[in-house]
Parts: structure tokens; C-alpha cells; sequence
């Protein structure tokens, strides 16, 4: 007796990554930001607290491109930098 095998005809739709991955850069549109941000690293020696400015610099310049749609938009509270926008805000003189 032969076994066949049934295939359905489901087809699969992929999604969007989960936070934390998202597709590599392959035009380079937000090199230079990740360069500042190895440099920053490698002068720190890999004390990634140190260099949050150039992260947060990094993933803005990844969620601005969405022609490449190389990151989703997200608020940077939700990704760790609450403290550094606060800082930002205090730092712009009042009109």
C-alpha cells in the first residue's frame, strides 16, 4: 500500500520580526550611525551604558527609514531611553 503525502494548499505569510530583530541594513542607510556606536563601544570597552546617545542615535535613523522598512516605529520610552529624552527636552531652551 502506497502512502501519499497530502500537502495543504495554506500558504504562509510571514510576519514582522519581534523587537529586538529586524532586517539588516543592506544599502547602508544607518552605517554611520552604527559606526559612532562601535567606535563609542570599542572607546568604552564594550560598556554599552556608555554608550546609550549613539544606540538611541542608531535605532531613531533604523525606525526614519521606512522606505527600507529596516525598524517599526516605537516610542524610545518603550525601548529604554525615557531617561535620555528627558534629558533632551530639559536641554532645549523655552521660547
Amino acid at each position: 500500500m502506497s502512502t501519499a503525502m497530502n500537502f495543504s494548499s495554506k500558504s504562509f505569510t510571514p510576519r514582522p520580526p519581534d523587537k529586538g530583530a529586524f532586517p539588516l541594513d543592506h544599502f547602508g542607510e544607518c552605517s554611520a550611525f552604527k559606526e559612532r556606536f562601535m567606535e563609542c563601544l570599542r572607546r568604552s570597552g564594550y560598556e554599552s551604558a556608555a554608550c546609550r546617545q549613539s544606540a538611541m542615535a542608531y535605532l531613531e535613523c533604523r525606525m526614519d527609514r521606512r522606505v527600507g522598512q529596516l525598524m517599526a516605529n516605537e516610542p524610545l520610552e518603550k525601548l529604554g531611553f525615557k531617561d535620555l529624552i528627558n534629558e533632551k527636552s530639559e536641554e532645549k531652551p523655552e521660547k
